[in-house]
Formats: structure tokens, sequence, C-alpha cells
């Protein structure tokens, strides 16, 4: 059976497209016809015609930082669950961090989520540990996970403190054109903290995270970098690169944006819960726990601050940092509550919310945040509107209002700070490996 998705906004960005039109997928999931305009592509008796009545075909939106918790915490998420969650925020791929249990830090770990990936709706890139057992000490074997198809590595909860350890890490990296990911994190300066330093940890008697921490530990980052390049200590077909994982101040944003004037390889995200949030809400909420991550939701200075560097372009990609826990490990006295919140199945609708409608970014943007960036960013392979091309299709709904609830989660987890708030936009199902999979009805 053939599908056609008849009469939608074809919005994909790598190729200036946004325009009405119509595709049509064979059997095999490869795009077959691609009109524009109203002109209709002729239909057999056993072809499923969907019409989207101008609702969005975007490129599949792909998450390049998740937590899917298997191996070890199943409790919490599962592949399968992870899935069906990424899958229902219109997500077609998404990349796992390799702080499970145990830590993937071996082709093995990579080759048991490829395994048990494989049918699943979505695809499941692998992020390798930098270090074994992410314990900062030794180098994971980089060379082999770029023979089983690894592009990138990181420590991610766990930023490298060794400044020597960090330096082979990125000589090792550049041989193989890995990506390094950092979660930064001066972990002197956030040990035993909950949330960020400031007027509402003082009134709440918690010990608070300094938000420069994370802007001295990507300033050694950079710093590092920088000598490597003077230093011409690399091919110089063979630089290195470097990603800010869900980067959270002004300071660490001013970093970031001179590095790239200075020609080095450098690229950051931000996530949903960082440019709507901050910790003032965190004071306000009943449920505080659901408010709890890393980095911290910071003030609101900073939050500002994310919102105009992804109007002036500094931040490369949105990111969900979906990190599912169990309802214990998050109603429970403050200082023990787990970091993290699920995000895939809100991302898409708080972008809409909190930056299309409110003018910070476009909707073509927001799809390049969302789609087109964090595949270039991790050397995946583009996705094309063109004949012969592999169907990999977002059927988004901007205009669609809801009401996030636990019922409404595909997560086996539902700690979110989003919950019985009301959105706008959504995803209306995704097309990928040949399959429609619906998240609504079309």
């Amino acid at each position: 059976m053939s599908f056609i998705f008849h009469s939608g906004r074809l919005l994909n960005p790598l190729e200036n497209l946004d325009t009405t039109g119509s595709i049509k997928v064979d059997d095999e999931g490869i795009i077959e016809t691609v009109v524009y305009g109203n002109e209709a592509i002729a239909a057999s008796p056993d072809d499923r015609i969907i019409d989207l009545k101008g609702q969005i075909l975007a490129p599949g939106l792909f998450d390049m930082h998740c937590h899917f918790r298997e191996p070890g915490q199943e409790y919490k998420e599962t592949l399968e669950s992870g899935s069906n969650a990424a899958a229902a925020g219109g997500f077609t791929g998404v990349a796992l961090m390799p702080n499970t249990k145990p830590v993937i830090d071996s082709p093995l770990g990579v080759a048991y989520i490829r395994h048990h990936s494989a049918t699943l709706p979505v695809d499941l890139e692998v992020i390798g540990a930098m270090t074994e057992g992410s314990k900062g000490e030794h180098l994971a074997p980089f060379g082999k996970f770029s023979s089983y198809g690894v592009t990138a590595v990181s420590d991610d909860g766990s930023a490298i403190q060794n400044s020597k350890i960090m330096r082979l890490a990125f000589e090792y990296a550049s041989n193989f054109d890995i990506l390094i990911i950092q979660h930064c994190e001066e972990n002197s300066l956030t040990e035993k903290a909950v949330m960020n330093e400031g007027l509402f940890s003082t009134k709440l008697g918690l010990k608070g995270i300094p938000d420069v921490s994370e802007a001295i530990t990507l300033s050694r980052d950079l710093l590092l970098m920088h000598y490597l390049e003077e230093h011409k200590l690399h091919d110089p077909l063979k630089r290195p690169r470097y990603h800010v994982a869900h980067i959270s101040t002004k300071a660490a944003l001013d970093l970031v944006r001179k590095a790239k004037l200075d020609g080095l390889q450098v690229t950051c995200e931000v996530t949903p819960h960082h440019f709507t949030l901050s910790d003032e809400d965190l004071f306000n909420a009943d449920q505080k726990g659901n408010y709890i991550m890393k980095p911290p939701l910071t003030s609101i200075e900073n939050r500002n601050a994310l919102l105009e560097a992804l109007r002036d372009g500094t931040i490369d990609a949105i990111a969900t940092d979906h990190a599912p826990h169990a309802s214990h490990e998050k109603e429970c006295p403050l200082d023990q509550v787990s970091f993290g919140i699920i995000g895939l199945e809100t991302s898409l609708a708080l972008t809409i919310t909190e930056l299309v409608d409110k003018k910070v970014i476009t909707l073509s943007r927001a799809i390049e945040l969302l789609s087109v960036n964090p595949r270039k960013i991790l050397n995946l392979k583009p996705i094309l509107f063109k004949k012969g091309e592999l169907a990999n299709f977002s059927i988004i709904d901007p205009d669609a209002q809801w009401i996030v609830t636990p019922e409404s989660l595909k997560s086996k987890s539902s700690n979110t700070p989003f919950l019985h708030r009301s959105l706008k936009g959504r995803a209306r199902g995704i097309f990928h490996k040949g399959k429609l999979h619906e998240s609504a009805s079309l």
C-alpha cells in the first residue's frame, strides 16, 4: 500500500522549502512523487490518502539528548516506552545518553541498543561514554565506537574534571571525527546542591548551584580547544568538535559566541524547560520535585539570555534531556530528589507556544532547531523531500490546543512541571520506516 500525503504545508528548511504540496510514498517507504500547489496525485484503490488540510509535513524531528534508562532502570523507562513517547511527540529519531546501568562504555552496549531497537518506530542513535564507567579517569574506546557507527561521546551528568583527560579526549575524538558532548559543571561548586543559587534557594533553605559552575568548565574546555588549534597538535583535517549540552546561562552563551567567532567547531543546545521556566517557578510550585534538574532552572535574566540566543542564532538545537523518574524519586524531600524531567511529548508544543507564537523564532527556524541541526551536528543523513529519498516525516498541527495530563503521556514516567498546562501545537503522527504511526486522528 502506498501513502499519499495530500495538501499539506511542506516545510523543510534544509531545502528552503515552505509551500503547499503533496507527497506520495511507495510501499517500501520511498518518496515516489512530490507535487507543489493544489495539484492532486493520482491514487489507486489500494492507496491510503491522508488529507493534511494544511497541516505541516516536516522532516522527522530528532532529539539529540535523551535517557531511556534501559538497560538497568526499566522501571523508569524502556527502549519501547521511550520510543512510543518520542513518536507521540513527533520525533522519528533520538540519541541516547550512555548513563545507563551499566554505562554504555563499550561496543557491547551499543550492540544491545541496536538489537533491541530494530523494530521500534523511531531510530535510536547511541552516544558512547567518554570515559570508562563515566568516571572521568580512563577514556572509553572511541575507535571501536566509531567502527560501530557511534558519532558522539559524552559523560552526560558527570563532566570530566581532570584537564589532562579532557585534552586526551579532544585529541582522541578528532582522529575519528567524533563529537564531544559536555555536561558543563564544576563539581566542587555543586556537591549536594539542589537548585540555582540565589534568592529562592535561600528562601527555601536549600544549597544552591552557582550558575558560574557551567561557565567554568566550558571555559576550560574552550581554552584546551584553542591550545590544540594554535599549536597544530592535530591533523588540520581532523579538528576537535565540541557540543555544549543543555546550556543555561548568559556567561556560557557569551563563551560560545566568542568561540564561534574564533572559528572553533562549537555548537550548543537548549531545553524547552530552560527557555520556559526559572527558579521562581520552582519556588512557587506545589510539586517542587518536578522542577529540579541539572543544570537547574536559573534566573529570569539567564532565561532571557537564552531567548536572545535563540533569536540571534547562537543556539544550534533544541533538545529535551528527556529524563524519566518514578514518582517516589520525585515525591520526596527536595535534597533527595532525582534530577531531571521528561520532555519528548511536550517539546514541540513548548517550542510553538513559547517561541513561535511569541515571535522569538519562526516556525521554519523551529523545525531547523528540532530536526535539521541535530542531525547535522551528529553527522547523520539529512532528510530531503525528493523522489527516491526515504520518507521520514513529522505531521504537525501548529494550532492544536491540548492539556498535558498523566493519561496523555506515553512515557512510563510523568515527572514534568508542565502537567495540567494548556499548550498549543501537537504532532499528529510520524511516517518512518515505511509505516504511519498516528498520535491523533488524521
